[in-house]
């Protein structure tokens, strides 16, 4: 079976690496993953291919690793923060994939189960999704009464991290924060 043609690149263990740059790590094109956190200063190091990572948690409930499978983790991985179902729906589609909601919806949550990606629970009504594998940890404010949200750039917060992990004789390898806020 051939997998859709995708952007070629090169994943890089900087933390600072553009997700374009990562789209390698579907395995649809050829390179290594990265994940957080394997170094104790928070770099991101290279562990395994992220289509590995997929495809080992689609045999273990027996599903294959199809085209349209392949091509929502390949969008996925070139797109920059947070995003939604319909918007991953609307660039595949966009893209001229055939690929239904059901679909979308299904490999999202497969994804999830996979440590791939995380789920934000904006409200009742609305998630976003953030891709897990391979970023460095995404500290964020989630605004309840507006639904924005702020990405935080503290590096405090990685100090902080290990001197808590140092406390029980641990090394840190990744964190992530979520501040859920509204105005006073």
């Amino acid at each position: 079976m051939r997998h859709p043609p995708t952007p070629s690149g090169v994943a890089r263990s900087a933390p600072t690496a553009p997700r374009g740059a990562n789209a390698a790590r579907t395995g649809l094109a050829p390179g290594p993953a990265i994940h957080p956190g394997s170094t104790p200063d928070g770099d991101l190091s290279i562990i395994e291919p992220i289509c590995a990572v997929f495809r080992r948690k689609l045999k273990s409930e027996g599903l294959k690793y199809t085209p349209e499978r392949a091509r929502v983790l390949d969008t996925i991985v070139r797109r920059e923060g947070l995003f939604s179902a319909e918007d991953l729906l609307t660039e595949l589609k966009s893209g001229g994939m055939r690929v239904s909601k059901a679909t979308v919806y299904r490999t999202i949550k497969l994804l999830i189960d996979a440590g791939i990606l995380q789920r934000l629970i904006i409200d009742d009504e609305h998630a976003l999704y953030q891709l897990l594998y391979g970023s460095k940890p995404g500290d964020l404010i989630i605004r309840l009464d507006t639904k924005q949200v702020i990405a935080l750039d503290a590096p405090e917060l990685i100090a902080l991290r290990d001197r808590l992990a140092a406390q029980y004789g641990l090394i840190a390898h990744g964190h992530r924060l979520h501040v859920f806020a509204s105005a006073q």
